[in-house]
């Protein structure tokens, strides 16, 4: 179920659970964990996408191993507020995930992570090999770490 705002997407959860970060892309999902706490926001996984149903497959595996109450997906508005073609198909992407996964889901401004991202691993000096390896999920715990530290307030 997709909720619209942080304020009623936050009680909806259960004490103590963790929160999984989305990273939606068209080849891949970058997932980040939250802490129990929900505090801090650590990388995963990179999934490699497929096919839908094993897309999902895969992100229920993870949701049961980790006791995952409540998904916070990236919402790739652009820079000047507008939705483009990348906002319409993480839309259909959760509407399709939203029928087998039945927990609350919020979008979350996904503005400049994979940016900030990217500027971290040059400034660390990554090979472009190795940052193309971090980059999605990096992005999914920078953009679910904005979440929780939001939550805090």
């Amino acid at each position: 179920m997709l909720i619209a705002t942080p304020a009623e997407f936050t009680p909806l959860l259960a004490a103590h659970a963790r929160v999984l970060g989305l990273d939606v892309g068209d080849t891949t999902i970058g997932l980040a964990l939250s802490d129990v706490m929900r505090s801090i926001a650590t990388p995963l996984e990179t999934i490699n996408r497929t096919k839908l149903l094993k897309d999902v497959a895969l992100l229920q595996s993870v949701i049961a191993r980790h006791k995952v109450a409540g998904l916070v997906i990236g919402y790739p508005i652009n820079m000047d507020g507008s939705e483009g073609p990348r906002t319409q198909s993480t839309r259909t992407f959760c509407s399709n995930i939203s029928k087998h996964i039945s927990m609350p889901m919020l979008f979350w401004d996904e503005r400049m992570s994979t940016m900030a991202v990217n500027r971290m691993m040059l400034e660390a000096d990554l090979s472009r090999e190795r940052r193309s390896q971090l980059v999605d999920k990096l992005a999914a715990s920078y953009m679910l770490q904005g979440y929780l530290d939001s939550a805090k307030t």
